[in-house]
């Protein structure tokens, strides 16, 4: 139901999820294929306007962490220690690869300020970004004096790295201040500061952070639309692709053409130099499955089939820039279906126009997923339910609030939701799942991207 996360986490600092030389194959091998699907595509007037910049401003970060400062304070924190690594991208704008190696940001309530402790190999990025004063360790493992990058070659002793941030606390005067951090500390760390910084306390504000991360400013719903407008044009590429090659492909052609096309798309409109900064948190991730693979809400086997007439075949994937966007998904049926297959298909069409109308602000997760659920089992089709409608929307794709019927947290305007109201027939191998990037406003969710949800666009002849 998801975008391969993980990959997007290594290589959001490197800007691009990579495709491979069977992309290029196929984009030499095959003519191009012609796009009567973008004619379908439908602009809706209530889509937010999209970004015309790639990423968010610097002066976006600094305003960001004037609001958090301001929350922290009301706290009683006397400074912020930022360590996940989806917060310190919000906060500060650093896109960076996420390893072992810990990475820290400071920013003193009180000063105009940003100190960082990180590994060496990203002095660089920092040092050429937002930074104040910065240390670093060599890598991970950091043996004590060793910096062969300086000449000093040694087999020192392995540094405690968490002792080695506190005792940089210590000397940026934080020794017996209120410290604010993202995630609360374990016993183990806990003991540590106790023993390097006796007199200082450490208050957790995980809660504030997710919480701005959940709810999206103005600038970030127009980084996101602009990404989902370029998925729109990849989803109609793939259904031109499909439309023309037929039975002669696979969903692993599918797929890979797809990923070349975007990439091409979106990159002709980037502006960038090869340094850092430019071309971040750009990911292009799309998935095709035909078959039996679709009837499975996490399949984990490889998809390399060619597509046949009577498949359920779904195109999905994410795609954002600067760290925005969201999900896209359609669940398509190639000629021949049944009734059986039609009423799945119905219901869940239905499902997704549902969530549409409630998720509104002042609804709750739960009462928005319970009129879906309620939906499908009005309809008789419980025992093809799997999971929950939908999970927020966030960098790191799934995120909080959940629309789940035992999640009541209240919508709120800026909020996104992916749509998945999926369900799955593993006993006749096919499923239809959705999915979509929803933005909730006070009267209603908006869907944001321009594919249509009708049998015009999905029901398929080959």
């Amino acid at each position: 139901m998801a975008m391969p996360r993980r990959s997007f986490i290594k290589n959001i600092g490197l800007g691009l999820t990579g495709f491979g030389l069977g992309a290029r194959s196929i984009a030499r091998s095959q003519p191009a294929v012609s796009s009567n699907s973008e004619k379908m595509l439908v602009k809706k007037p209530d889509h937010p306007e999209p970004a015309a910049f790639d990423r968010l401003p610097l002066s976006w970060y600094k305003q960001t962490v004037m609001r958090l400062k301001e929350k922290a304070a009301e706290k009683g924190a006397e400074a912020v220690l930022i360590q996940d690594p989806w917060n310190i991208i919000y906060f500060t704008g650093l896109f960076h690869s996420t390893t072992e190696r810990p990475f820290y940001a400071l920013f003193p309530v009180k000063e105009d300020a940003l100190y960082w402790y990180h590994p060496g190999l990203d002095r660089d990025l920092v040092a050429s970004w937002w930074n104040t004063e910065n240390e670093y360790y060599f890598d991970y493992l950091h043996a004590e004096g060793a910096f062969p990058n300086k000449g000093k070659v040694v087999q020192g002793k392995t540094v405690d790295l968490f002792a080695w941030l506190l005792e940089g606390l210590k000397k940026r005067g934080f020794g017996g201040k209120t410290i604010a951090v993202d995630s609360e500390f374990p016993s183990s760390k806990l003991k540590r500061a106790s023993e390097i910084l006796p007199q200082a306390k450490f208050i957790d504000i995980s809660d504030i952070c997710l919480k701005m991360r959940m709810v999206k400013t103005k600038e970030e719903i127009a980084l996101a639309q602009r990404a989902m407008d370029y998925f729109s044009k990849v989803h109609a590429f793939a259904r031109d692709f499909i439309l023309q090659k037929g039975t002669d492909a696979t969903d692993f052609d599918v797929q890979q053409a797809a990923i070349k096309y975007g990439t091409d798309l979106i990159m002709k409109d980037i502006k960038r130099d090869g340094k850092p900064h430019t071309a971040v948190g750009i990911s292009v991730s799309v998935g095709c499955r035909t078959g039996a693979a679709t009837a499975y809400p996490h399949p984990n086997q490889f998809f390399h089939k060619k597509i046949e007439r009577g498949d359920a075949l779904q195109v999905s994937g994410g795609v954002r820039i600067g760290g925005y966007g969201g999900e896209l998904y359609r669940y398509y049926q190639i000629l021949p279906w049944d009734s059986h297959r039609q009423k799945l298909w119905q219901v869940v069409t239905d499902c997704v126009r549902i969530q549409e109308e409630e998720s509104k602000a002042g609804k709750t997760c739960s009462e928005v997923a319970y009129k879906i659920h309620q939906h499908q089992v009005k309809n008789r089709v419980e025992k093809y339910i799997y999971h929950r409608p939908a999970h927020g929307e966030g960098m790191e794709g799934h995120q909080p609030p959940w629309l789940a019927l035992g999640d009541y947290t209240v919508l709120e305007e800026g909020m996104m939701f992916s749509v998945e109201p999926g369900l799955y027939d593993s006993e006749r191998g096919f499923g239809y799942n959705p999915s979509d990037n929803l933005l909730v406003t006070k009267k209603k969710g908006i869907l944001m991207s321009s594919v249509p949800y009708s049998r015009e666009w999905m029901i398929l002849k080959l």
